[in-house]
């Protein structure tokens, strides 16, 4: 009887050991190959990989690509329409501080961003990714019948509350069922950043010109203005929120999405995983060999202290939270990762906003500076630029997809956008003013949208949530404070302009010594 239990035992480790084997064949592919501090977790991860490139591109993935591009959409339409509000709101409230709105619009956001990364790694990308653009959209079209700034701020920022985990949630999903070939559809997918805001500046070319008061300091014997003659920027909200109500509500229904793999695996769920990829690959008649079988046989995922690398024994504690600010430290090469990709979006998150959400201005300033007073040619104008910045990621995607891969498209795009920037300042009439604010919307994406992509890509799977809304939440600082500095400065001046031109330099240098290249490698 002991020799029946023994002989059990050695076939079991045998099965471990070829399991093992199988796995280290396996990891020559992947970003973080060895990093991952428990090799059960990095055993199990390959062989997902493994199943997720054999199924291939499928039209789940499709669906997936624009119900989360979504997400990228309205993420830039409530961050411009706010700036874009800003000014004809305040000629009606008379604010004590004008930007006040940006403030709120950013504090959102910063919360948004940590709070639905967090959740997102403790109760899963599921709930977050059905809940955040309804929440978003119910505030903003309640935004459009504020009675007064205060309210006005304050539903604005409980929109961008919603619409703040957009960008944590939607690479976490579109990547965990990405084939590997395809992972620079990620850095695509940016594209959608810039629709969301040409629809901005369709809805402020719309509205913003026909059903807007005169600013007194303008134009001379100007009306008062009051909610009954200054109803466009109410329209502007009332449209962006039911177009982001509508996209919530096509989320829910077109994509039923299912649990990421990579997170259930984390979970310890090894039989609901396999059966989402089965299932998958049934529907879209595709092949798949992994098996329940193969995925036990690589262990149980457990490091005595926790429940497992992934969670703290009480997902409810402070404890969790802790072990997902560990795992983005977990060896030198992924702490030193994190740290640049942290640092890299707090220099972006002032960059950015200096520059395009305060574009109305520059455009403004200028265009009078050269004669051009007409309320429709600025928003034209603005429009165009925006439309301009759909492009930059479609670029990017067919860089990333070359040997330059991810870390030099973003070396390139940040110090071409660092070049127009400066250039930009030597602007002497209305069509080099055009001109340039379109070829810099171009490029800056380049780097934007590459950023984005690259973030949750080196990012390990248990703990990408709470890594990328980190580091959104830098970025949402550091909009907080352009606001403030561009208060100071002014943005009629080329001041702004300088700053943006100089972090770009940095970025441009950061990015070169980012530790991994995902080009031609699978994420975990």
């Amino acid at each position: 009887m002991a020799s029946t239990s023994d002989d059990k035992k050695t076939e079991d480790r045998n099965d471990v050991e070829r399991a093992s084997e199988d796995v280290v064949s396996l990891e020559k592919g992947d970003i973080l190959q060895l990093e991952h501090t428990d090799p059960v977790l990095n055993a199990k991860m390959h062989l997902v990989n493994n199943a997720i490139d054999e199924i291939g591109f499928t039209r789940y993935q499709w669906k997936l690509f624009v119900l989360n591009g979504f997400g990228y959409a309205v993420d830039s339409l409530i961050l411009l329409i706010q700036s874009i509000v800003a000014g004809q709101a305040a000629l009606e409230f008379n604010p004590s501080y004008l930007r006040g709105l940006t403030i709120a619009a950013y504090v959102g956001m910063l919360v948004g961003a940590l709070f639905w990364g967090l959740t997102a790694d403790i109760i899963g990308r599921k709930i977050a990714f059905n809940s955040s653009l309804l929440i978003c959209s119910i505030f903003a079209i309640v935004a459009g019948a504020s009675p007064n700034w205060i309210v006005l701020g304050l539903f604005v920022c409980l929109s961008a509350f919603g619409a703040g985990g957009n960008l944590v949630l939607d690479t976490a999903v579109f990547l965990e069922y990405l084939p590997s070939k395809d992972q620079w559809l990620l850095t695509l997918m940016a594209a959608w950043w810039g629709i969301g805001q040409l629809v901005a500046g369709f809805f402020a070319w719309a509205f913003i010109p026909n059903f807007s008061c005169n600013d007194p300091a303008l134009v001379e014997d100007a009306d008062p203005c009051t909610y009954s003659n200054n109803k466009g920027w109410r329209y502007v909200w009332f449209a962006s929120g039911s177009l982001v109500f509508v996209m919530s509500l096509l989320r829910i229904t077109i994509i039923r999405l299912k649990e990421t793999p990579k997170f259930l695996i984390g979970e310890g769920k090894d039989e609901q995983c396999v059966s989402t990829l089965l299932s998958i690959a049934q529907k879209y008649n595709r092949p798949c060999s992994l098996t329940l079988e193969a995925m036990q046989a690589c262990g149980t995922i457990n490091s005595g202290r926790r429940s497992s690398v992934s969670h703290a024994k009480s997902k409810w504690s402070l404890a969790e939270i802790w072990v997902h600010l560990e795992g983005l430290y977990a060896t030198k090469r992924i702490g030193i990762s994190t740290t640049f990709i942290w640092v890299s979006w707090t220099l972006i998150g002032l960059a950015y906003p200096l520059y395009n959400v305060f574009l109305p201005s520059y455009l403004q300033s200028r265009g009078a500076s050269f004669g051009q007073t007409s309320a429709y040619i600025t928003w034209r104008n603005y429009t165009l630029v925006n439309m301009c910045g759909i492009f930059g990621p479609v670029l990017a995607g067919y860089m990333c997809a070359t040997p330059l891969g991810r870390k030099y498209t973003m070396v390139i795009g940040a110090l071409v956008t660092m070049a127009f920037f400066f250039a930009y300042t030597q602007v002497r009439s209305e069509s080099q003013n055009l001109g340039f604010t379109c070829t810099i919307n171009f490029c800056l994406n380049i780097y934007y949208g590459t950023l984005y992509a690259y973030t949750p890509e080196v990012l390990p799977s248990a703990h990408r949530g709470t890594g990328n809304g980190i580091a959104i939440g830098w970025n949402r600082v550091m909009g907080i404070l352009s606001a403030v500095i561009a208060t100071v400065a002014d943005t009629t001046t080329p001041v702004p302009i300088y700053i943006c031109a100089a972090l770009y330099i940095v970025m441009a240098g950061i990015a070169a010594i980012f530790p991994f290249e995902p080009y031609g490698k699978r994420s975990s």
